[in-house]
């Protein structure tokens, strides 16, 4: 039976890709801090969800008690590691930069030195198209620069990408990291637009809708995400020879991977979706453009299909959908 150990288990991403290992007969241990940025109850219901698999263990502590997380770690003794915790966030960043850096920053610090001990046979971890920053050539690819981030957690995202590269230099250890892309769905986070607007738009409440509604995301659902993780997990750097336009390192053991729908949609059209599965009208409140934030992002997945012969491919309509039958089952609990 393989074994995976993965941080975050509680959170939105981190659980659905659980749930699918756990699916596959792997051994699962997470590892989540639990912590309050938003309701904490989501995230016990989540684990106690994962608990009813008689393979999934858990360590409840933080990524900055790297005694807890390298215990948690050597005792898992993990061919694969996935990291998908990290204070998450781009307007929170403007108010609480110190968690981001102690999160992400220390906390995947303290990730990686862990995993150098048990030596897994690939360490996968999470950073973000928030990295892509102010590059305005899209649909963007991993190979572009990426040098212009518009907010704190952006930044930290691109400096564990700079950590991991020059992990997998120095220690051979094979390391993937993944750029995601609006990721939305069933168990989603309560700060994330979808959630937002669906509350509101069930309360009769308006939305906060930002620059305008002249704003692009590619929008991916989340079980098309984690399929694309899992995938990725068999794809190691290091095993084969690059094609073209792969982002694999010519000096480590390192790749970058964009996992997005490869389709940009207007946030109107998003929020005519959620008016469509609600059934209700959405009272919209227009707003200036918020600092941090980016008009426009859209992945390239050509990589992620080269190496996974995988393309996420579920339509916005028909996620939306499914997101807001978990909410109102989810909220009549």
């Amino acid at each position: 039976m393989k074994r995976a150990f993965i941080t975050g288990t509680a959170g939105f991403i981190g659980f659905h890709l659980a749930e699918l290992l756990l699916q596959e007969r792997w051994e699962v241990f997470g590892y989540d801090g639990m912590t309050d940025y938003y309701d904490v109850t989501l995230k016990q219901r989540r684990h106690e969800l994962l608990r009813q698999h008689q393979n999934f263990t858990a360590t409840e502590a933080m990524l900055e008690d790297a005694g807890a997380l390298s215990a948690a770690v050597t005792a898992a003794q993990p061919d694969v590691i996935v990291h998908l915790a990290a204070q998450a966030g781009v307007r929170y960043s403007i108010d609480n930069p110190r968690a981001y850096v102690n999160a992400n920053i220390v906390g995947t610090f303290n990730l990686m030195e862990a995993a150098l001990a048990v030596r897994p046979a690939h360490l996968l971890m999470a950073s973000t198209s928030s990295v892509y920053g102010a590059n305005t050539d899209m649909p963007y690819a991993e190979t572009h620069k990426a040098d212009t981030q518009m907010s704190f957690y952006a930044a930290t995202k691109k400096a564990n990408e700079a950590m991991a590269h020059a992990w997998a230099h120095i220690h051979g250890l094979p390391i993937t990291m993944f750029r995601f892309f609006t990721v939305y769905g069933p168990w989603g986070r309560p700060d994330m637009a979808l959630f937002k607007f669906t509350r509101a738009i069930l309360a009769g409440e308006p939305i906060d809708v930002y620059n305008h509604g002249q704003m692009w995301r590619d929008f991916t659902y989340v079980s098309d995400l984690v399929r694309g993780i899992r995938l990725l997990i068999d794809a190691v750097p290091g095993q084969g020879a690059a094609v073209e336009g792969d982002s694999l390192s010519p000096v480590a053991s390192f790749r970058i991977v964009n996992i997005g729908n490869s389709r940009k949609k207007r946030l109107e059209d998003f929020i005519e979706a959620i008016e469509a599965a609600t059934g209700r009208r959405a009272i919209r409140n227009y707003m200036d453009m918020q600092p941090g934030d980016v008009s426009a992002t859209w992945a390239d997945t050509t990589q992620l299909h080269n190496l996974t012969s995988f393309r996420p491919q579920t339509d916005y309509r028909e996620g939306i959908a499914r997101f807001v039958d978990w909410y109102r089952q989810y909220n009549r609990k």
